[in-house]
């Protein structure tokens, strides 16, 4: 493994040197960001880059939202416990192809086609969420106990109804889980977007660094950080309050059927 990784390394030509001496390039623009005049004429682009950030926080949350509402019905006609191959395995090619391209990419083909701004954002989310919320559902729904699904369908529901009151509550706290993690990721993704010129915060950083104004780009990125640390925290309040438990509900109504 360790000959691989040596192999690996050298053909991508990483060099531990390389990283050493750029060490101090940081050091040079810490310098230049770290005075007290640029500190106090940066801050006055604060209220900017709030602005920018709950564009992006928008972005994301409708990429997020649209995704899911979308990709949850393609969840179900991917799982292969519900489905025969020739339903799902469509399916399944197609999601594959929709999650070949990354989000970045997504981004710069609507740009193309929409032109620049944070709509092209919104709808490379959208197709980078369904790619993957799919996925992350339909793999969930397949480890579903059968005993349930065996039991309600020999009293002949329509699958409609076995999708109701079988499959959606049995794999609830994984959605929920799984929309908490890519509004998360979405918010990451959505912030380096306007890279390519799809909207958000991530559109003044590059334009910032390019023009080597690293004390705009500090406070602009500094903006990114504390809103993904509080989005992290509200996102494990939410999985400690309603995932944990109900998982921990499961875990003692399945301990009590063992001893009864």
């Amino acid at each position: 493994m360790f000959k691989l990784v040596v192999v690996a390394s050298y053909n991508v030509e990483a060099n531990p040197l390389d990283f050493a001496e750029g060490i101090p390039h940081l050091a040079v623009i810490a310098s230049e960001i770290f005075v007290l005049e640029n500190i106090i004429e940066d801050l006055k682009y604060i209220p900017t880059a709030l602005w920018a950030m709950l564009e992006t926080l928008q972005m994301a949350f409708i990429g997020t939202v649209i995704g899911v509402v979308v990709g949850l019905p393609l969840s179900m006609l991917s799982a292969r416990n519900l489905n025969s191959k020739y339903v799902y395995a469509p399916t399944r090619a197609l999601l594959a192809i929709i999650r070949t391209f990354p989000s970045i990419l997504w981004a710069l083909l609507f740009v193309i086609m929409v032109g620049l701004g944070p709509y092209a954002g919104v709808l490379a989310i959208v197709m980078y969420t369904i790619g993957f919320v799919t996925k992350l559902q339909y793999e969930s729904i397949e480890t579903i106990d059968s005993d349930p699904m065996d039991a309600v369908s020999s009293i002949g529901v329509s699958k409609f109804q076995l999708i109701r009151y079988v499959v959606l509550p049995e794999s609830a706290s994984h959605l929920l889980g799984q929309i908490l993690y890519m509004f998360d990721y979405n918010v990451r993704q959505t912030s380096i977007l306007g890279i390519v010129g799809a909207g958000g915060i991530g559109f003044f950083i590059i334009n910032y660094i390019k023009f080597f104004e690293y004390g705009k780009a500090a406070i602009f990125l500094v903006i990114v950080l504390i809103t993904v640390l509080i989005i992290d925290w509200v996102s494990v309040k939410i999985r400690d309050k309603y995932i944990i438990k109900s998982q921990h509900g499961v875990e003692v109504k399945r301990k009590k059927s063992l001893f009864s």
